[in-house]
């Protein structure tokens, strides 16, 4: 019987030639990544209850600050200098004010065939270049930190076939909030969601990050795409070049297969208060905002920037709506301005912001108040989410959010785009 290629990364991560899903395996971590949302616990643990005195390899360990940057508390600021101590005392990677983690780690560290484990739910991002990402908590995390190892169940495999072609308007966001409207936000419970099918080997690395970074609203332990030249061109441009590339065997094993065709996707809208109540646009009736948000580790990368930029270029949002954007990380941002894209946001009556999680984490930019309506790239829309819990946050594309800055409501974005 052969093997999926989450199979096999787990298989070389836990030095064995055959793995089977419901099998207990203790496995090596390529690499751990913790960010400010609870790295000052995970370094209590370490040193006050474990009594440890080293990380296990301090190139593998990686601290990123980037759920409140700047700080916006001085309880905030002694979290940051806890994880700028440690981190020095330690000598590990430190980033702060660089972007996301998620995406600080897909520029500088992650490559094909790793196994990855981080403090935070969208480690599964790193699927979008073929590496098994996923998130532990403080506990699982300060342990694998101390000796670099794991243990994990090996989970079913759920595939999933992708035909067709984007129309215009119509992007990955919308794609993978389709699937999770479809199969539910249990639908994938520690289950690896595995995209593939003629439409992904198409996908860009920045594509192919969306679908997996969302994989965990299904319920995913983790989200794969099997890596392909593609995903070796964007890791060697970034001068790494040892990796393992593992796909699928013809006679793998899936718990379930499922089949989309992009030709019959519009662009999708995940409503309050559920990532998988999910309608399409054309389905949403009139919902007036309060406020869009661009950015996320789902969406704030250069081609969502650019996709916003097109509908948002030589107009002027509603006088009575905000729009925030928040480039997923410096490079990303760079990038951005000399494209000239955010001469456009600003020029629009945009706010652009640092790098950084921003109102998807609803805690330090664009908290929204009693009663308002975000629209947002972002990653959830649980109740409370983006700031008051009686507030309403809608998930949709960075298109569609840019559009609905634009009117003031809900809007279908294939009407601004050519």
């Amino acid at each position: 019987m052969g093997m999926t290629m989450g199979e096999k990364i787990l298989a070389r991560a836990s030095g064995k030639d055959l793995v089977k899903p419901g099998e207990i395996i203790t496995a090596k971590v390529d690499l751990c990544m913790s960010n400010d949302g609870t790295t000052h616990l995970n370094i209590d643990i370490f040193e006050n209850q474990l009594k440890a005195e080293k990380v296990f390899n301090p190139k593998k360990v990686i601290f990123i600050v980037d759920h409140n940057v700047p700080s916006e508390s001085a309880k905030t600021a002694q979290v940051h200098k806890k994880m700028r101590i440690f981190a020095q005392k330690h000598d590990i990677p430190f980033y702060e004010g660089t972007g996301v983690c998620h995406q600080i780690m897909i520029e500088d560290f992650v490559v094909p065939g790793q196994l990855v484990i981080a403090a935070d739910s969208h480690t599964c991002s790193y699927g979008g270049l073929g590496a098994f990402g996923t998130g532990v908590g403080c506990t699982d995390f300060t342990s694998v930190m101390n000796t670099g190892e794991i243990w994990l169940m090996v989970p079913e495999t759920l595939k999933f076939e992708i035909e067709g072609s984007f129309k215009a308007g119509v992007y990955a966001r919308d794609l993978i909030l389709k699937i999770i409207g479809d199969i539910g936000a249990n639908g994938a419970n520690y289950r690896i969601m595995e995209f593939g099918g003629p439409a992904v080997k198409k996908f860009t690395v920045d594509d192919r990050v969306v679908l997996c970074n969302m994989a965990v609203e299904a319920g995913a332990k983790t989200g794969l795409v099997e890596p392909d030249q593609i995903a070796i061109d964007y890791v060697e441009a970034r001068g790494r070049h040892d990796m393992n590339l593992f796909t699928s065997d013809e006679d793998a094993v899936y718990e379930k297969t499922y089949q989309y065709n992009l030709d019959e996707l519009e662009p999708m809208i995940a409503i309050p208060h559920c990532v998988d109540d999910v309608v399409g646009v054309t389905q949403i009736g009139e919902v007036k905002i309060d406020q869009g948000f661009i950015g996320s580790c789902n969406n704030g990368r250069i081609e969502e920037l650019r996709a916003a930029a097109q509908i948002l270029q030589g107009k002027k949002i509603d006088p009575y709506v905000k729009l925030l954007i928040s480039p997923a990380s410096k490079a990303v941002f760079l990038e951005a301005l000399a494209e000239g894209l955010i001469d456009i946001f600003v020029e629009s009556g945009a706010m652009v912001l640092n790098p950084n999680c921003s109102v998807c984490w609803g805690s330090c930019q664009g908290v929204i108040g009693e009663g308002e309506t975000l629209i947002s790239t972002g990653t959830r829309n649980f109740k409370g989410r983006a700031g008051h819990p009686n507030s309403s946050v809608y998930l949709a594309s960075a298109a569609t959010v840019a559009a609905s800055a634009l009117t003031g409501k809900i809007t279908d974005p294939r009407g601004f785009v050519v």
